[in-house]
């Protein structure tokens, strides 16, 4: 099961806290958001040049073209890009999407999604109602797209929870702090 840290700019506060912070992380795929800059470009520059010799996949948040010039090695979208799967694909990015029903789930699979998050499973603040470990299976057991299970995931507890389902992984802010 794979592991998947999703940044969030608000616990940093300089160069050396964001090297510590990838130096520190036990992650299959590194997600770098920050929803807030008006220098996304400059700041995921920043990123890929920190991580560029450690061992997980780096994947851009939303813009496929930045993803790719940059050289990451994917892109992850808001589940408002679903027109964007084929276009991201088309420049060889891995490429995940954000998908909170099982709808969205098959719609991300017939585009050509390789990975799909799902959300929440479990309580998380301003998040809406949990899906929970049972939607999550189901979601699992009827669609041929990889998911990965976010959030509420904090705990060593809710990834085992996670890992019976035979997710593809879990993703997280908190879990990764």
């Amino acid at each position: 099961m794979i592991r998947y840290a999703i940044t969030d700019p608000s616990f940093f506060t300089t160069l050396e806290d964001k090297q510590n912070y990838l130096n520190s992380l036990k992650a299959d795929y590194v997600l770098f958001r920050d929803k807030t800059t008006n220098n996304y470009r400059e700041q995921a520059l920043e990123f890929l040049k920190l991580s560029q010799n450690m061992s997980f996949k780096r994947i851009l948040h939303t813009d496929y073209n930045l993803a790719f010039e940059l050289k990451a090695d994917g892109v992850h979208l808001t589940s408002k890009q679903f027109k964007d799967i084929p276009k991201a694909k088309e420049l060889g990015l891995w490429t995940v999407i954000s998908t909170h029903s099982l709808s969205e789930i098959k719609q991300a699979q017939n585009l050509g999604a390789d990975a799909v998050t799902f959300s929440p499973i479990f309580p998380t603040p301003n998040k809406g109602e949990p899906k929970g470990i049972t939607e999550l299976k189901k979601a699992i057991d009827s669609c041929n797209v990889d998911i990965i299970a976010l959030g509420g995931i904090v705990t060593q507890e809710h990834i085992n929870l996670v890992e019976e389902t035979n997710a593809f992984g879990f993703a997280s802010i908190r879990y990764f702090l």
